[in-house]
C-alpha cells in the first residue's frame, strides 16, 4: 500500500477549494519574503492603460493614440526621476522602488524609466486577456505572477508611500477609488501623496465637483490628490512629502 502524500505535498488537495486559503498565504509569504531578501522597504506605484505604446511603436497617426503614446513617455520619464533621486536614499536598503502591475502600456514605461535609470523595479503581474506576461524592464528577481486580485492589489498598495495614476480603464479606475477611499476613510494613514496624471483624461472621466455638489463627497476630499499635466510638478509634489515626511519613517505601511 503506497503511503498517503504529505499535505504540503498534496497537489490534488492544495488546488482543491479546501487548499485555498494555503494558496492565497502562499502568495502573501513568497513577495513578502521576496521583498525582505531583496531588501524593499517600500514603493511608489504607477497605475494605468495596458494599452499604451511608446512613441516608437505607435504607428498610428490618430490623434488619441499620440496622446497616449505621450503618456506612456511621460511615466518612462517620471520613473527615471523618481528612480535617480530615490538612490539618495537606497544606501544599505532600497527605498521608493518603482512598482507596477507587470503588464504593457503605462506599467512597462514606468519600469522601462526604473531600468534606464539603473535602478530596480518590480512587477506584480497577473494573467488576464491583455497582460500575458510581465514586461521585460522589469528586475527579473522582483518579478511576480498572481492568481488572486486582490493579493496582487494589497502589493501594489500596501509598501506605497506615493501613487501615480494616468489615463486607464476599468482596472486602474478601480485601483484609484480604492486607494482614494482608503486614504478618505483613514485607513491610509500616512501623508500618502496621489497624482492623477493628465487633466483633460480625469476631469472627463469623473467630475469631481458633481460629486461634491451633490454631497456625495466633502470639499476637503479634493485635497485627496494633486491632477496635474506635467512630470515637474508631479515630481515635486511627491519628492517634497517623501522626503520631508517619510524618511524616517521607513517601516510605516499602509493597512
Amino acid at each position: 500500500m503506497d503511503k498517503p502524500a504529505k499535505a504540503f505535498e498534496d497537489s490534488e488537495f492544495l488546488q482543491s477549494p479546501e487548499g485555498r486559503s494555503i494558496r492565497i498565504l502562499s502568495e502573501y509569504e513568497k513577495v513578502k519574503s521576496l521583498f525582505e531578501f531583496h531588501k524593499i522597504i517600500d514603493t511608489i506605484t504607477f497605475f494605468g492603460s495596458t494599452r499604451f505604446k511608446s512613441k516608437d511603436d505607435n504607428q498610428s497617426s490618430n490623434q488619441i493614440d499620440i496622446e497616449n503614446s505621450e503618456y506612456y513617455e511621460q511615466a518612462r520619464s517620471l520613473a527615471f526621476k523618481f528612480t535617480t533621486w530615490s538612490k539618495e536614499f537606497s544606501k544599505n536598503h532600497h527605498r521608493f522602488v518603482i512598482a507596477t502591475g507587470g503588464g504593457p502600456g503605462i506599467m512597462e514605461a514606468a519600469n522601462r524609466g526604473a531600468m534606464e535609470a539603473n535602478g530596480k523595479s518590480i512587477g506584480l503581474g497577473i494573467k488576464l486577456p491583455r497582460e500575458q506576461k510581465n514586461n521585460k524592464y522589469i528586475t527579473p528577481e522582483l518579478s511576480f505572477q498572481f492568481h488572486y486580485f486582490f493579493m496582487r492589489k494589497f502589493f501594489l498598495t500596501q509598501p506605497a508611500k506615493a501613487t501615480i495614476m494616468f489615463p486607464g480603464g476599468f482596472g486602474t479606475l478601480d485601483e484609484m477609488t480604492e486607494i482614494l477611499t482608503l486614504k478618505q476613510t483613514g485607513r491610509i494613514q500616512q501623508p500618502m501623496p496621489i497624482v492623477l496624471f493628465g487633466k483633460k483624461y480625469w476631469s472627463k472621466v469623473i467630475n469631481f465637483d458633481h460629486l461634491v455638489e451633490r454631497k456625495v463627497i466633502d470639499k476637503e476630499d479634493l485635497n485627496l490628490f494633486l491632477m496635474t499635466d506635467y512630470t515637474d510638478q508631479a515630481f515635486e509634489f511627491i519628492s517634497c512629502i517623501l522626503k520631508e515626511k517619510c524618511l524616517d519613517n521607513p517601516a510605516l505601511h499602509n493597512i
